[in-house]
């Protein structure tokens, strides 16, 4: 457990939040200290190594106890997420992408948020993007990048509450990119309750192997993802 400042009723040790992790060496580090520099720190940092063949283990377990460290074989970005809200404890689950980093007070911002609403299910935040320093000129070139912060309906940005995110399920495992969005679609129609907040919580790092761009040939994941959103509205209007 890595602390237990409060606010109101809510205890940040309240919170699990978990990483899932895949040939991230290079910015795991940067990623748990994001985490660990919390202005109200979660009680509980769970690193899912989802088959990683690079040095991600040993950078995880440098961390010692104030991480909880799990390995699988690799089953993508949704079973990894899966294993680790299945082993967490909180009451409150977060996540943070290996290579992302949280702004400073991400989860004193977002508490605050089911204070003021204790009927909100989940509170998301912006992203604010940039460039690796060590991505080429040339490949920047190649990358449409939004300077301005956006609204970011992704896990990295979310805090949703234990039972809320267990009514909308777990995460899609047979989608390699999409799983987000195939989450927040079952999440909305089950009705659970949410608030953007306009502050910046995370900034999104643009290297050039963003899932995004290393999983092309999976894109049509979204096209699936979207279909099976409407079938289920669609069912749902011809049983009422």
């Amino acid at each position: 457990m890595t602390g237990n400042r409060e606010s109101g009723t809510h205890s940040a040790a309240e919170i699990s939040v978990v990483i899932p992790l895949f040939n991230g060496e290079k910015y795991l580090a940067e990623a748990i200290e994001s985490i660990l520099s919390q202005t109200c720190p979660p009680g509980e940092i769970i690193v899912v190594n989802d088959g990683s063949t690079d040095g991600s283990e040993s950078v995880a377990l440098s961390f010692g106890d104030r991480v909880t460290y799990l390995r699988q074989e690799n089953g993508g970005i949704g079973a990894a997420r899966n294993t680790g809200v299945m082993a967490a404890g909180g009451k409150f689950f977060s996540f943070l992408d290996q290579d992302d980093l949280w702004v400073e007070n991400k989860l004193e911002k977002q508490l605050a948020c089911f204070e003021e609403d204790p009927g909100l299910h989940m509170v998301f935040g912006h992203a604010l993007q940039f460039f690796c320093p060590t991505l080429a000129g040339e490949s920047r070139k190649s990358i449409a990048l939004c300077q301005d912060p956006i609204p970011a309906f992704l896990a990295s940005s979310m805090l949703v509450k234990r039972d809320a995110f267990f009514r909308a399920g777990l995460y899609a495992t047979d989608v390699r990119v999409g799983e987000n969005l195939e989450w927040y679609a079952r999440a909305l129609e089950q009705g659970l309750r949410f608030r953007m907040l306009p502050d910046i919580v995370y900034r999104r790092r643009i290297h050039g192997k963003n899932t995004g761009t290393t999983h092309r040939d999976f894109r049509g994941d979204y096209v699936r993802v979207l279909k099976a959103t409407l079938d289920r509205r669609r069912g749902k209007k011809i049983q009422t």
